[in-house]
């Protein structure tokens, strides 16, 4: 992607309020061309949570026989959880790209050119949601050969994607932010490695929280990862509880976009720091 095709995107010839969606397009386009030089990421994301899904869900299947669990199938509880840790996982590290554009200079001659900074969040926000869906394609399927049952139909697969994507662009948005603040992947992976393995265990994804402690039922419900577990599993039931499912998807959405707004404004702080 060269700056001078965004600078003819923002020419006096376009209309302006069409730029930045030009724009978008054209950085997504950037980085999905270099993931297709690079599929092998995708790969690498995909073993944990396999690991998970074939071995910890065999080895512990029997946690559905424990009075008061939620699900009488364990892969059946644990698969909406698989998805969202994918999520997760994958989007922590969408900084990565910053720091790559920034040890290379790419990022100082995209903020000296007519780019829209929305146009340069959005686009990996997007990029990381394209990747959340290949990902979850390619895991439910080995999901339900492994016995697990979408009660839910196509309605509740659809809706367990949504969670997921919306889940990608929480965290993306929070990784951006981090790489424009500490400019270092050392940080980043850092602070991305404090954040997601605390989420994960204080939410539904491999345990019922009804059968832990007291305070993490109450620190889940604050949880988004939480949030986007939760609606994923819902919506997948045969009789969900739509209340459950909208009310946590409108919060993952309010989040995104404040997370979005709140990560395109690091780029001053990026540019006061350089």
């Amino acid at each position: 992607m060269s700056e001078m095709t965004l600078t003819r995107a923002a020419s006096p010839t376009r209309p302006a309020s069409s730029a930045p969606v030009t724009h978008t397009a054209f950085l997504t386009a950037r980085l999905l061309r270099g993931f297709w030089r690079m599929p092998m990421y995708l790969v690498m994301n995909l073993v944990q949570p396999m690991i998970w899904l074939l071995l910890f869900g065999q080895l512990f299947k029997s946690i559905a026989d424990i009075p008061g669990f939620a699900s009488g199938s364990y892969v059946d509880f644990m698969t909406p959880g698989i998805v969202m840790m994918m999520a997760l996982f994958g989007s922590a590290w969408a900084g990565t790209s910053y720091i790559q554009d920034m040890d290379r200079g790419v990022m100082d001659r995209f903020l000296t050119s007519p780019t829209s900074r929305g146009a340069l969040m959005v686009s990996t926000m997007l990029f990381q949601a394209v990747l959340t869906v290949i990902q979850t394609a390619v895991v439910l399927p080995i999901a339900w050969l492994t016995g697990a049952k979408f009660d839910g139909g196509w309605a509740g697969l659809a809706l367990l994607f949504v969670a997921a994507i919306l889940l990608t662009f929480v965290f993306s948005a929070l990784s951006n932010a981090v790489a424009l603040m500490a400019r270092q992947q050392t940080a980043l992976i850092g602070i991305s490695q404090l954040l997601s393995f605390p989420l994960m265990f204080i939410s539904s994804a491999i345990m019922d929280t009804r059968l832990s402690p007291s305070w993490v039922r109450d620190l889940a419900r604050f949880n988004p990862f939480e949030w986007a577990v939760a609606a994923g599993r819902e919506a997948l039931r045969s009789s969900p509880d739509w209340g459950t499912v909208w009310g946590d998807l409108g919060l993952l959405a309010a989040l995104a976009v404040v997370m979005g707004g709140l990560a395109t404004a690091a780029f001053r702080a990026y540019q006061r720091s350089a």
